[in-house]
This record gives structure tokens, sequence and C-alpha cells, in this order.
């Protein structure tokens, strides 16, 4: 009889128990790198929340990233414009909207704009949509221009006449709601019931950089359910403010860039299989046609668009799109990834600049032309206080170095002016790599830094121009009754969203998220 190795037992029962002790410490929230415990007063009380579930704010889906061919949908180039030649590029993962921003959507944005600065006439007109884009000299659309916004039976149609400047301050509206939202749910601020009862309200509306910077506190703000302090000296029960490291505030919300636009109106994730794309399309569902191919829907057109001139909608008693103008955000079937209305209805607002060759000019991963550096401006650089407008939002001034400096060129800059010629960086990369007469760009050219794309197709638009690949561009102080938008998010942390599609390695669980107990933030 074959005898075991008292040895190899003994070795094996110290890695076995090693192990298990190992990952109690980690349960219990022990650095890895140097022992010490997280989240203990009494070490300098370094919190580290290691199981954050990473999700989407309200309204988004997941987009998973991935490779595709940008432009590689387009089969015909009838414009001849050659501005969207084929390149494969890389798309990391990211949110999107279900649906296009609604008129109830514009409605809630400008009724807390009257709500909370009820004699600021001028904020509430900025932010009023241009409803005079129904007017057409030889059209009777004057209906329109007082019903569309406003009337229930168009509460769930897109908002349009809205220009790109337009759609960028509603991201950053909704990020500051969403945000103040879930502090108010979690008790890190007061209650909304509080807050409307309570005799004396806060001069500044919730901004999530100006909170996370902690100049957001105090009486009639602070909730009581705050994380725990476990600063060294702090008084038994104190309470702090929540911090971007406790993952629970969203990122913002943002226009998609035009890569990521193309790649979620395509969503090819229904057409891949052991990483190989099986069958490219030329609109958002399968097929080279608009009209579906299913048995029990056979015929009817897949989305709001004009099929020829003259023919908005079909014939009185079958209509073909059931739209003579928009049609509701969540009308006819969302494509693989669960966006309704990636073809037609309106165009959407994208985050780029227009350029003719941006596929020579931008990088293959995440591309993206229109960067405009900027940093937040200190009120009081020693304390560390931003400077805020009068809508109690961080006043953002050009960035004024590339790359972190060093801390003795931090300090001679400080005292620079911002103007000063020693402040040689260009913040605004919209040009680069441009080569162009400056003096000329712009004034002999459509296309200058304020021409931003647009894509999709609206319901005036032919079908060419629901291919997810065209594009064409308007100024961003310009609006139309064809154009809306919808937002998207960055996401954080790993790409990989569906994680049953393909076999993986094993994981050691001791490390990484799964490495210790929830830490209890709140």
């Amino acid at each position: 009889m074959k005898t075991t190795n008292p040895y190899l037992v003994h070795f094996l029962l110290l890695a076995i128990c090693s192990t298990l002790l190992g990952s109690c410490k980690n349960q219990s929230g022990v650095s890895s790198k140097t022992g010490v415990a997280y989240n203990d007063p009494h070490n300098g009380g370094l919190q580290i929340n290691r199981k954050v579930k990473e999700g989407p704010g309200p309204g988004l889906v997941v987009i998973e990233g991935g490779t595709f061919v940008m432009g590689g949908s387009l089969n015909e180039d009838i414009t001849y414009a050659h501005d969207n030649l084929k390149r494969r590029v890389t798309v990391a993962s990211f949110y999107m909207d279900e649906t296009e921003v609604s008129n109830a959507d514009w409605l809630e944005y400008l009724h807390w704009i009257r709500q909370n600065f009820p004699d600021d006439d001028e904020f509430y007109y900025r932010a009023l949509p241009d409803t005079l884009v129904w007017r057409q000299p030889l059209s009777y659309n004057e209906p329109y221009v007082d019903l569309y916004l406003r009337h229930p039976a168009y509460q769930d149609y897109p908002v349009v006449g809205v220009t790109w400047e337009q759609a960028n301050d509603y991201c950053i509206w909704r990020t500051d709601r969403v945000n103040e939202h879930i502090l108010r749910q979690k008790g890190a601020l007061v209650s909304y019931k509080d807050l409307s009862a309570a005799q004396t309200r806060p001069n500044e509306p919730f901004n999530t950089d100006i909170y996370l910077n902690g100049q957001y506190q105090g009486e009639g703000i602070d909730g009581e359910k705050m994380p725990k302090d476990n600063r060294p000296g702090a008084e038994d029960g104190a309470r702090r403010t929540v911090r971007m490291e406790d993952g629970v505030l969203k990122q913002p919300y943002r226009l998609p860039t035009e890569a990521e636009w193309e790649y979620a109106a395509l969503g090819l994730v229904g057409n891949a299989e052991y990483g190989n794309i099986e069958t490219y399309k030329v609109y958002p569902w399968n097929g080279l046609g608009v009209r579906s191919a299913k048995r029990r829907t056979q015929g009817l057109i897949l989305a709001n668009f004009k099929p020829t001139g003259g023919d908005n909608m079909g014939v009185a008693g079958y209509l073909n799109d059931g739209g003579d103008i928009t049609v509701p955000v969540t009308a006819f079937l969302p494509n693989d990834y669960g966006l309704y209305n990636m073809a037609g209805n309106v165009n959407e607002w994208v985050a780029d600049v227009y350029r003719q060759l941006s596929f020579e000019d931008f990088d293959d991963f995440n591309p993206f032309r229109g960067n405009v550096y900027v940093d937040k401006q200190y009120e009081d650089p020693e304390k560390g206080i931003l400077a805020k407008d009068k809508y109690g939002r961080p006043i953002k001034v050009p960035a004024k170095a590339p790359r972190k400096q060093t801390w003795e060129e931090l300090q001679a800059m400080t005292n620079t002016p911002s103007d000063s010629a020693a402040n040689t960086f260009d913040h605004d990369a919209r040009g680069y790599a441009d080569e162009v007469n400056a003096e000329l760009y712009g004034v002999t050219t459509l296309v200058n830094d304020k021409s931003r794309v647009y894509k999709g197709g609206s319901w005036n638009d032919r079908a060419y121009w629901l291919n997810p690949a065209t594009r064409r561009f308007m100024q961003q102080d310009q609006s139309n009754a064809m154009t809306g938008f919808r937002c998207a998010m960055t996401l954080v942390g790993s790409p990989v969203v569906n994680t049953k599609a393909k076999p993986s390695f094993p994981v050691n669980r001791t490390q990484g998220q799964q490495r210790s107990k929830f830490l209890g933030i709140f």
C-alpha cells in the first residue's frame, strides 16, 4: 500500500490555512499590499469600498463596446461627400439613453428652472426650445409652434428646436438632479419633504462638483444618514459628505460621441458569435430594406421617415409609419441594444465637431474630435475653494497645461494671468491637425469649430439618412424641427457586460472586487 508523503500533507494544510486566513483578512477589509486594515479610525481611517455595484443612471441602458468598422454600413455614398470612409475603431463600453429626450423631459427641466430661479427670466428664456422652427413660408405648420412642446398629446414625442449648446446644458442639469436624488434617497442630504417644509432653503441648488469639493453642506442641507467619518480625531458618531470613492454618485451625463452613436445604432451585438460579426447591417435592423420581413408584421415600415416626396405617412386607412411629423420616443421596435428610434423620428446631436476628414484625423480608440480642455477656477487656491457662478455651478477656465505640472510650476502658474504669453498651451484642440489658413477658415467654408455632427435621419428625411454611417452638420447654436438628442454616460470599470457569452478563466475570489464584505459606507 502506497503511503502519503507527510511533508506534502503538512504543506497542503499550511497552504489551505494560509489561503483561508488570507481570505478572512481580506474579507474584513485589509490591504493586500501592506496588511493595514481599511476603515479603521485608529490607523488613519482610509475608507475603501470594495463592493460597489456599478449600474446605469436613470433612463440609460448599457452598451457593451468593442471593435467595428466605422462607416462600414454605408454601401453607397450618394452625396459623394467621402466624409466617413471605412476605418476600424474600438469603442469603450458606455451607457446610452433608451429613448430620445422627450417634451415631458424638457418640461421637467423648464419647471425646475422656474421653481429655483423664479425671477431669472433670462435663464428660463435661454432654455426654451425654438418652437418657431416649425414655421415654413409655404406650409401651414403654425399650430405646432404653440402646441408641440406643451400639449399633453405630444408629451412623449421627442423635443426639437434645441441647439447643441442647449442639449449640453441639459446634460449638466440632469447629472446634478440625478445625483441630488440619489443623496436624498439615501439620507445623505435632507429629504425632499423636509426640504420643502423648511423655513429656509439653501441659497444655491445642488451641484455635483461643488458638493464633492465640500462646499455644499451644513444646516438644512446635511441628511441624517451621511457616511461615518473615520478620520483620526473625529468625534464619536461624526458624519461626512459622500465622496467619489464611495461609488454612490453617478458619472456625468453627456452627449454621445459620433463613434459611440454609430456603434450603438448598428447594434451588431445581435449579429456576433464567437468573436466574429456574422452579418453586417445597413440600418439598425437586419436586412437591406425598411419594411419588416416577419410574418406577423410583414410589410410594416420599421422607422418614421419620408419614403418619397409628398409622402410623410402613407395612405389613409393604412398609414405606413403612423407619423405625419414625429412619433412617440418608444414607437417602433428597439435595436439589439434596446435603443428606440436610432433611425428616423429625429436626427440626434452628437458631441463631435464636424470635419470631412475625421476618419483620417482621430484615434482608433474612442475616436472623437472636439476636445476643449478646461479646469475649475479656484476662488481661494490655498483653501481649495472653487469659484461659483450665480447658479451655484463651478466656473470653468481654459486648462493651462497638458500634463501634471511640478509643484514649482503649479505655484508659478497660479500667480500668472490666464491670458499671459507664458501660457502657451492650446487648450482648444477642436482644430488639431487642421492644415488651413486661419484667416479664411470658417469664412470661405461652412465648416468651423462650432460645426457639430448630427446623425440618424428624421421624419422628414429619405431612407438614405437612416443609415448610421451617414453624417451631417449644423452650427452648435442652430436648431430645426428635425433634430433632437439623447444622452450618454461613461461606463467605469470592466467593459465586459455579458459574462455568460463566452468561457472565462477561473478568478481568485480572495482578490479584486469580491475580496471583502460590504464595508457599510452608509
